[in-house]
């Protein structure tokens, strides 16, 4: 076997290789993806349907009047359903029950920078 044939064989071998890798980045990709919404879920499944709807809308970036609104509730219904969701989350403000699951999902990284 010449030089030629040696390097033609390595090179396939690296070709080989280089193609295993990205469907292996692909397949992680997807665990990852899958790793989200497994962990929104199991964030979710701390609620109530309804409080869940109401969560929903507070992501979403609206106001306890305007959920009440969207929803056609009561405001004593609202707020009841926000005290037990804050309660559940052990949080002080809907702003931080969204950024604790806003924090799902940022990267291992990124949350050890934050705390330090």
């Amino acid at each position: 076997m010449d030089q030629t044939e040696k390097l033609l064989i390595g090179i396939e071998h690296v070709l080989s290789l280089a193609s295993n890798l990205v469907d292996e980045v692909a397949r992680l990709k997807t665990v990852e993806e899958e790793c989200k919404m497994l962990k929104e879920k199991v964030f979710m499944n701390q609620l109530t349907q309804a409080e869940q709807e109401v969560f929903a809308l507070a992501i979403d970036g609206h106001s306890v009047s305007e959920i009440q609104k969207l929803l056609h509730k009561e405001e004593s219904t609202i707020k009841n359903q926000r005290k037990s969701i804050l309660k559940k989350l052990n949080t002080e403000s809907l702003t931080e029950a969204v950024q604790q699951f806003q924090n799902l999902h940022q990267e291992p990284s990124q949350k050890l920078i934050k705390i330090s």
